[in-house]
């Protein structure tokens, strides 16, 4: 049974900086796609960071400079690092993994809130 369970949201101002965990089970992050994605209230899921199983990353230009994504395999756990947040990054943030032979996880989400 897959499980990811993301942590490490709140509340902070505007400037400020938050680390979200995505800690798994049932499933290595090794050698696979893992991504954060988020869902801003009334919009649409949107991708902001993608790590693949070489290393390289990809960023919207929403978050680009401010957001990085990494993963400690030894723990099985992905990270989001977000500094200098916006109140527009305001949202619920999803932790995701693909297979190798495309089945999606997700997790249940952590609430990002970020005051002006």
């Amino acid at each position: 049974q897959v499980q990811l369970v993301e942590s490490g949201g709140g509340s902070v101002q505007a400037g400020g900086s938050l680390r979200l965990s995505c800690a798994a089970s049932g499933i290595i992050f090794s050698r696979k796609v893992v991504a954060w994605y988020r869902r801003a209230p009334g919009e649409q899921r949107e991708l902001v960071a993608t790590l693949d199983s070489g290393g390289s990353t990809s960023y919207p230009d929403s978050v680009k400079g401010r957001f990085t994504i990494s993963r400690d395999n030894a723990k099985n756990t992905v990270f989001l690092q977000m500094n200098s947040l916006k109140p527009e990054d305001t949202g619920v943030y999803y932790c995701q993994v693909r297979t190798l032979i495309g089945t999606m996880y997700w997790g249940q989400g952590t609430q990002v809130t970020v005051s002006s």
